[in-house]
């Protein structure tokens, strides 16, 4: 059950990931300008009458309505006059954000959803380690752990919201995302009972500590070279995908530079490893989602950003991550060959 429990964690939260993905690939953002409900609803609305002000209506406590291009909440339950009363309602502050776009709305929503979905796996998965308590309290502790870092995860979700989608806060919430699917395959090594018969190097641990750490770096990168593409078609419009990196930034040219690092750093694992045949064989997975990396990033950049290409280049990189995670796992397992046959 807790095994089971943890995979399904790692699952869910990739598709947490891939929705975040969608979610900024469509600007689907601020489809839910509030935090937890959506526009006040647990589940939205789909058309935008549904929050235009209506004489002789009932609304209930909390209920979200666009007014003069504001956000107003009502104050209590009650039936709305002939007028608009303004003393039922009082104006969202957090951000003066004020738009329905109801494919927007649902996509952020799909996106929530699934975060709720996570949260409840990552909550079996913590309860069901209290019956090893006895056996490995790491493992519940860890578990704990988890959950209270999704629980901040979700608390950096909302102030994402807050802030109308401030690019430093998203990445930190892309790189906690990530520091979630870490630990979750730290947790499912720890309970693992697998007797291996693989050999590592010192040589093989460092560079997968290294390529693990370029990861999470090239991926930050990339969330501010995406911030730089959402401003230019802010300005250019969807139309002009010819344009959106004709005058790049430098971040732009520092992620296209470590690509060529990274790739540099993984072969050298997926050489290492089969050479000295140390066993490892997720190093081919490793190198293949490497290699569709580079593939959808060339991609965007000459043949102007083809359908999904943004998405799968992030997400990719977030199942490169963890397969470099999960093999850097396996080689502290693995036997360490001693350093004067490294």
């Amino acid at each position: 059950m807790f095994r089971k429990s943890i995979k399904a964690s790692i699952i869910i939260v990739y598709l947490v990931i891939i929705a975040g993905a969608v979610v900024r690939m469509t600007g689907s953002g601020m489809g839910c300008p509030d935090w937890p409900k959506c526009f006040g609803y647990y589940i939205p609305p789909t058309e935008e009458s549904q929050l235009e002000w209506a004489p002789n209506h009932d609304y209930f406590k909390g209920q979200v309505i666009i007014l003069d291009k504001a956000l107003k909440i009502s104050k209590e339950a009650f039936t709305s006059s002939k007028a608009f009363e303004n003393s039922h309602w009082v104006t969202y502050e957090k951000h003066d954000y004020a738009e329905f776009n109801a494919l927007h709305t649902w996509i952020e929503y799909i996106n929530r959803l699934l975060g709720a979905v996570a949260g409840l796996a990552i909550l079996i998965m913590t309860v069901s380690s209290f019956w090893l308590w006895k056996r490995n309290k790491k493992l519940t502790l860890l578990s704990i752990a988890c959950l209270i870092l999704l629980l901040f995860q979700a608390w950096l979700g909302a102030t994402v919201v807050y802030s109308v989608l401030s690019p430093v806060r998203i990445t930190i919430h892309m790189l906690v995302a990530l520091l979630i699917v870490a630990l979750l395959i730290y947790i499912l090594k720890l309970s693992s009972k697998e007797n291996s018969s693989r050999l590592s190097t010192s040589t093989f641990r460092n560079l997968l500590i290294f390529a693990a750490i370029l990861s999470l770096i090239q991926i930050a990168m990339g969330t501010q070279v995406r911030q730089f593409v959402d401003d230019q078609i802010g300005i250019l419009g969807y139309e002009a995908k010819t344009k959106w990196l004709e005058n790049p930034d430098l971040i732009f040219y520092m992620h296209r530079s470590f690509s060529i690092l990274l790739f540099l750093v993984n072969a050298s694992i997926w050489w290492l490893n089969k050479t000295r045949k140390l066993g490892f064989k997720l190093t081919n997975w490793m190198m293949f989602f490497i290699g569709l990396e580079i593939i959808t990033g060339i991609a965007m950049y000459y043949l102007d950003f083809p359908f999904l290409s943004q998405p799968l280049h992030l997400v990719i990189a977030c199942m490169l991550f963890g397969v470099q995670f999960y093999i850097l796992m396996q080689s502290f397992e693995a036997k360490l060959i001693p350093k004067s046959k490294n």
